[in-house]
């Protein structure tokens, strides 16, 4: 990719990969009803649990264990409880396909612009399963290895904002998917917790979570509804047991 810095005062041709990404995300803007709803999740449990495996996990996986996988868990467990979210609704505004099982896409920042490769029946993954499939997925489509089936038939996908250090934004739609999530860079914050004798002052670690969607077939107390459910997994879940292995 051309450095920054030597694109100042320059004429560049729009390169054939961002002419598909610019095509796609004006055809999702012009036939969808797209808004965006927030939430903030604690994930204080999350953070100290990667803490405690993080140097094992690498060592026997050979790879970084980072949050993502436990979004993605929790995502699809969520898509359980909402199958709205997990659907599309065809051309024509005639159907709507509620699907069977979870393709999730997974937003990857390429040098050639946003890439979309898919984790394949992702229900019922593991966090370690999640984080090889992660990894194996953005080193393909970056080395430029993945071919069509691996881009598209997604369902709902997920895009790591975080990554880049932002805390949230309003993704855009993959269509026809009716639902993006969008996980937002885990920051310090002070928070009112439970305490002893009532409420108090902690330390917490935090995620905004926004999740777009189609209006056309989902309405904003349900993507709420959505929201609390992934946020609540994400502070409950036991994930402690499928990282056994590496503690």
């Amino acid at each position: 990719m051309t450095a920054v810095a030597e694109l100042a005062g320059t004429t560049q041709r729009l390169p054939r990969v961002r002419k598909v990404i610019a095509r796609r995300m004006t055809e999702s803007l012009q036939k969808t009803a797209q808004l965006t709803a927030v939430q903030e999740a604690d994930v204080t449990d999350i953070v100290a649990l990667r803490a405690r495996v993080k140097d094992r996990f690498r060592e026997q996986e050979g790879i970084s264990l980072t949050y993502l996988p436990f979004f993605c868990k929790a995502l699809v467990e969520a898509c359980a409880v909402h199958p709205e979210f997990n659907a599309s609704i065809d051309e024509d505004e005639k159907h709507i396909t509620y699907h069977g099982s979870v393709e999730l896409g997974v937003a990857v920042d390429t040098p050639a612009g946003l890439m979309v490769p898919v984790i394949r029946d992702a229900g019922g993954r593991t966090i370690p399963e999640f984080a090889r499939a992660i990894s194996d997925l953005a080193e393909g489509v970056r080395a430029g290895r993945l071919g069509p089936d691996n881009l598209s038939g997604s369902t709902i996908t997920v895009s790591n904002i975080g990554g880049a250090g932002s805390l949230t934004d309003t993704p855009i739609l993959n269509y026809p998917e009716v639902a993006i999530l969008g996980t937002g860079a885990i920051v310090r914050r002070a928070r009112v917790v439970p305490g002893v004798d009532g409420e108090q002052l902690a330390i917490r670690s935090v995620a905004s979570l926004p999740i777009t969607y189609d209006h056309r077939l989902i309405d904003g107390a349900a993507a709420g509804r959505f929201l609390t459910t992934l946020r609540e997994r994400l502070a409950v879940d036991n994930f402690e047991s499928e990282l056994s292995g590496y503690l």
